[in-house]
């Protein structure tokens, strides 16, 4: 008899259970309170759903009755989803929150997680900066209010990389390698290959350079190509009220693994845990392929990373 459990989950028993309810019901309190609607979607959804939202669904299964479904791999897909179909005729913008498991694929030997719990938000129908600044600053609120102290949210712009490659005519099959370096955070292998493209010195420094930009606002004054391409940033910095923008880190390196983000990405970094306890960004094309197009942005929190997190500043612990 195996009574173990599959690699990637675990029993969560009730003190810990409680605590994890009591960070759910201050992120959802938190996003109730700036106007968002609770929602919930199966679990269970057809994998053509999770296709249109650009991501793989790695739990298949089949039904009684022969259909192929799939456990989701995020909340964003079902979401769009919904809002393609049940508020097909509502007027935007769209407020939607929730908290809910979604399943993810795991490396082998890395401790990873199958099962997380997310609370997070979506909304639609609002553009860039407004939208992102509101998002940036709901994510703000709902980590103070659950008893995050010392956090910090790292924003960059997924699109500023690769219009200053093709802002510089670099061929095709270099993006590729700089774009897939950028993606696991190799700045010694994109400095190389920068200084080997035949670009002028300074357009091969702004290539090697500009991925390990990570600062304070002050990084968003540049001139130049790159201030050009900075401007959408800017305008997001600047709708942000103080109490917020100070927890801001501009972090021009940021390209995330989501196949739909589009414009202003951000994590959620806290010295208490070397992991990101949330992410998020704008994913202004995915609703058209739901048959509803509409600029929207939304984040999640992982609220395991979370409680850890909260846990680890009581502790007085550091980058565990």
């Amino acid at each position: 008899m195996n009574l173990r459990l599959p690699s990637g989950t675990r029993d969560v028993l009730p003190e810990e259970m409680a605590e994890r309810r009591r960070i759910e019901r201050a992120l959802l309190d938190t996003f109730a309170a700036a106007g968002y609607g609770e929602v919930s979607t199966p679990e269970l959804e057809y994998p053509e759903t999770m296709e249109l939202g650009r991501l793989t669904a790695p739990y298949r299964v089949t039904s009684d009755s022969g259909e192929e479904l799939a456990l989701r791999a995020d909340m964003t897909g079902p979401i769009a989803r919904l809002a393609a179909t049940r508020y097909a005729d509502v007027a935007p913008p769209l407020r939607f929150s929730y908290s809910a498991v979604v399943h993810r694929s795991v490396s082998p030997g890395k401790g990873e997680a199958r099962e997380l719990l997310q609370a997070g938000i979506e909304l639609l129908g609002v553009p860039s900066p407004e939208g992102t600044a509101e998002a940036i600053t709901v994510l703000s609120h709902g980590l103070e209010a659950a008893g995050l102290a010392g956090f910090s949210i790292g924003v960059g712009d997924i699109a500023l990389y690769p219009s200053l490659l093709d802002d510089l005519q670099v061929a095709a099959e270099e993006q590729a390698f700089l774009l897939d370096a950028l993606e696991g955070r190799d700045f010694v292998a994109i400095a190389e290959r920068a200084g080997s493209l035949g670009l002028d010195a300074e357009s091969a420094r702004l290539l090697g350079d500009v991925p390990a930009m990570r600062g304070d606002a002050s990084l968003l004054e540049a001139d130049g190509v790159l201030g050009e391409r900075l401007a959408g940033l800017r305008s997001v910095v600047g709708a942000l009220d103080s109490r917020v923008a100070d927890r801001v880190i501009i972090d021009l390196g940021r390209f995330p693994r989501m196949g739909y983000y589009t414009g202003a990405v951000f994590e959620v970094y806290d010295p208490a845990l070397g992991e990101p306890i949330g992410s998020g960004g704008r994913y202004d094309e995915l609703l058209t392929r739901f048959g509803r197009p509409l600029e929207a942005v939304g984040f999640a929190v992982d609220v395991d990373r979370l409680h850890a997190a909260i846990a680890g500043e009581e502790l007085g612990e550091t980058g565990r």
